[in-house]
């Protein structure tokens, strides 16, 4: 677990949701989840499928020192921009335009995260654990200097925030690759290289300065 953080508060409890739960357990940290839904709806579901977790409202997840977004995109404008004002809040989130529906902001060239911190404007998004497959992110997780180990980049444009997700990610098994700004989260989407291949953090490093060349062009 890393010093500092304690408590991870994730929002929605699809396949993803858990999967960053059950990670975040095993690393042993304290786990809060909500949904849209009563905590008593959700509370076995919880106990079943993330054994330690907790469930509990949106509003006491949101309390965490880390909160995770992990809901469709399409839901984003249903978060409680008050609760998470200053909060550090991952994006895990992806447009996927067959099940989100069309969101023509989506389309205006700028990051899907970039929308989101408009939208939360006072919390401090970061872009990450969105470029890797929810079952992969259970199974590639290794040991600090394992010669195997993957990485995750993130984005954000609030440097202490962007520092506490980056140990956050080191702390479950990956290496940790800071992206930068916010805008460099659009690196690592749907359609990208670094969305559809894993990378070492070297060649991760390389991507996205590729990448971010790209847009700065």
């Amino acid at each position: 677990m890393e010093q500092g953080i304690r408590t991870v508060g994730i929002l929605g409890a699809g396949r993803v949701g858990t999967a960053v739960a059950r990670e975040a357990l095993k690393a042993g940290y304290e786990v809060r989840i909500a949904t849209a839904k009563p905590v008593e709806d959700i509370a076995l579901i919880v106990e079943i499928i993330t054994p330690g977790a907790t469930a509990v409202t949106a509003a006491e997840a949101a309390q965490s020192d880390v909160v995770v977004l992990a809901l469709p995109l399409h839901k984003f404008r249903t978060l409680d921009r008050a609760t998470l004002a200053g909060r550090v809040v991952i994006d895990a989130m992806n447009y996927w335009e067959p099940t989100d529906g069309a969101m023509p902001e989506m389309h205006a060239g700028r990051g899907t995260s970039e929308v989101v911190q408009d939208f939360l404007a006072a919390s401090r998004v970061v872009k990450t654990l969105n470029h890797i497959g929810y079952h992969e992110l259970e199974s590639d997780g290794r040991p600090a200097g394992a010669a195997d180990r993957r990485a995750l980049a993130a984005a954000g444009d609030d440097e202490a925030a962007r520092a506490v997700v980056l140990a956050f990610i080191a702390s479950l098994g990956y290496d940790a690759v800071d992206a930068g700004p916010l805008a460099a989260g659009r690196a690592l989407e749907p359609g990208t290289r670094i969305f559809s291949e894993a990378h070492d953090a070297e060649r991760l490093g390389e991507a996205l300065e590729r990448a971010c060349a790209g847009v700065a062009a």
